[in-house]
Order: C-alpha cells, then sequence, then structure tokens
C-alpha cells in the first residue's frame, strides 16, 4: 500500500512544508497548495475584475508567477497572502487594460481624514430578509460590492470576504495598515448608504433634507 505524505496525513494541510517541498522541484507539493488556494484565488479575481474570463487568466498566471518565483518566497509572510498579491496585481493589470476603469492604483498615497464622517442613514422600513430570499439578497450584496471603485472594492473582499487580517491585507496590496483601516472604512460606508437607499421606501429620502 502506498504511503500518503506527511503534509496529507490525517487530513493535515502543511503550508509551509508543501512549500518547502515546492521550492524543490516537487510538482505534487505545488500542484496540492494550488489546488487548496485556487478556488479562493478565483473568487478573489472575479470579484476585482467583474469577468469570468478575466478571473481565469488571472489566476492561471497567478500560479504560472507563484511557480516560477518560488525562489523569490522569503517564507516571511503565509504563502497564500503572497499569491493574493500576485493576483491582485495581476486583477488590477486586467482593469487598466481596459481603458476605461478611471480609478486610482492602490499604491496612491491615502488621506485617511477623507470620506470618514459617518452619514446619517434611514433605517430600513422592514426586515430585508422578511422581503427577498437569501439568494436574493446574495445577489443584491453582491452587485453593491461590485459597484465599489478597484482600490475599495479589493480592501473590502480581502477583510470582509476571504477574512484576511488587517495586517495580511496590507502585506498582500503592499499599502500600510491605516491606509487599509481607511479604505475599508469607506468601502462599508458606501455599501451601508448603497443598500440604505435600494431598500428604503421612495419618497422618504433622508438624504434630501440634509
Amino acid at each position: 500500500m502506498k504511503k500518503m505524505p506527511a503534509t496529507q496525513e490525517a487530513g493535515i494541510f502543511d503550508e509551509s512544508a508543501l512549500v518547502a517541498k515546492a521550492r524543490e522541484g516537487d510538482l505534487a507539493a505545488f500542484n496540492e497548495l494550488v489546488n487548496s488556494y485556487s478556488r479562493k484565488i478565483f473568487r478573489l479575481a472575479k470579484h476585482i475584475t467583474q469577468n469570468d474570463e478575466d478571473a481565469e487568466d488571472v489566476l492561471q498566471e497567478t500560479f504560472l508567477k507563484a511557480f516560477e518565483h518560488l525562489g523569490d518566497f522569503q517564507g516571511q509572510s503565509k504563502f497564500y497572502t503572497w499569491i493574493v498579491r500576485i493576483a491582485v496585481n495581476e486583477s488590477l493589470m486586467k482593469l487598466r487594460k481596459r481603458k476605461s476603469d478611471r480609478s486610482v492604483p492602490l499604491d496612491e498615497p491615502v488621506d485617511t481624514g477623507e470620506d470618514t464622517v459617518v452619514r446619517e442613514i434611514a433605517v430600513w422600513d422592514e426586515n430585508p430578509e422578511q422581503k427577498y430570499s437569501r439568494e436574493e439578497l446574495g445577489q443584491i450584496l453582491d452587485e453593491a460590492v461590485q459597484g465599489l471603485r478597484p482600490a475599495f472594492r479589493t480592501v473590502f473582499v480581502l477583510r470582509d470576504i476571504e477574512e484576511l487580517s488587517t495586517e495580511e491585507a496590507a502585506e498582500a496590496l503592499g499599502i500600510s495598515v491605516p491606509a487599509v483601516k481607511s479604505r475599508l472604512l469607506r468601502a462599508r460606508l458606501q455599501l451601508r448608504e448603497k443598500l440604505t437607499r435600494f431598500f428604503k421606501r421612495k419618497g422618504d429620502d433622508v438624504f434630501a433634507y440634509m
């Protein structure tokens, strides 16, 4: 009977051990890393590019570049955080090539004092779950997230969907922790306003009186 690799015994996923083997040329170890993270990377790329075909391209380019530059990975962060940074860069390159996105790049300096004043938001008139199914709510939220500028959308996806820590998101994006916090705050405020506008009744526009 063939013995299972140590990283697979009892369902244990040892990222560092797999990375070490992959750096030594073990293709099976690298393939296991790909299989473990490909779904997350595709989902991240789709959130940023908003396109299945582009997300598939990003997925392939991410792991191809990761394999080519494994020797550059120092192990000071998680391997997943490292490939997230590659995926974000590839996704933003896709957006820039379209030439239709006028948003600023992720490395632009952020004024952490801008847009941080919480606006007074109207309360939803009824529980949205009473009016919409779970699938409908998911679609509504997804569309609202897609409406965010890429710089804010990417931070929101990493922190609130992929559940990376603030420090991990900062490292993946190559920006400071305060910049992550600022962009996340702006993203959440914009989402709150978008969803509030969607759910509250017509003719009850609180913003008209502000």
